[in-house]
């Protein structure tokens, strides 16, 4: 299967799905972010769509977002810090067929800041959500959650980083069942729930 990773920053997730799966394509929405380098090294085709120019047209960048993954062949999308929210053209057009992943415990914290929130929440536990992508942020069916506890005096920072390392781990599991058949993503309300081996595991 054809995937593309959408990816506007350094693009560890995208190495961590690299390393498991053949990429035919990473496209970013920023000029100079750091998944091109990452992507360049192992081969991996780039398109750079700045959505800047087309000012407020949403459309018109996601028609040429839609036209490049077309040209590329593109089977099944995954999102890995992409950090333009998609409209109803994007995703529909992909219904079924596109991946997120999101650093918390969904449904708690969709949206920005999830590890500050978490911290100001007093939350137990915190982690990362695989989802399918639907028309409401953060609301798609979930296929897998990777969970750490919250310790005495983490920081956003801090917690950031250990739930990245979660992240590299969870994404390619989860993209991994999706590809064997093993999950019904495409099904609203469809999950699994993927634990992982170690001392800070899915649940």
């Amino acid at each position: 299967m054809r995937i593309a990773i959408l990816a506007s920053g350094g693009g560890s997730n995208m190495q961590a799905l690299a390393e498991h799966f053949r990429i035919a394509l990473v496209l970013t929405n920023v000029p100079g972010a750091g998944v091109l380098a990452r992507a360049e090294t192992r081969g991996i085709a780039t398109a750079i769509l700045d959505h800047r120019p087309y000012a407020r047209d949403r459309a018109a960048h996601e028609a040429d977002i839609q036209r490049t993954l077309e040209q590329h062949g593109i089977e099944l999308v995954c999102l890995a810090g992409y950090m333009r929210l998609l409209t109803p053209f994007l995703v529909q057009a992909w219904s079924g067929r596109m991946l997120n992943i999101h650093p918390s415990l969904l449904p708690a914290f969709p949206g920005l800041h999830t590890h500050a929130r978490a911290i100001a929440a007093g939350v137990k536990l915190h982690g990362c959500t695989v989802h399918s992508v639907t028309d409401v942020m953060d609301e798609g069916p979930i296929l897998g959650q990777a969970v750490i506890p919250v310790l005495p005096g983490d920081t956003a920072e801090v917690l950031a980083a250990r739930v990245l390392a979660q992240e590299h781990r969870l994404y390619p599991a989860v993209l991994r069942q999706v590809l064997d058949g093993a999950a019904d993503w495409a099904l609203p309300g469809a999950a699994l729930l993927n634990p992982l081996p170690g001392p800070a595991r899915a649940a």
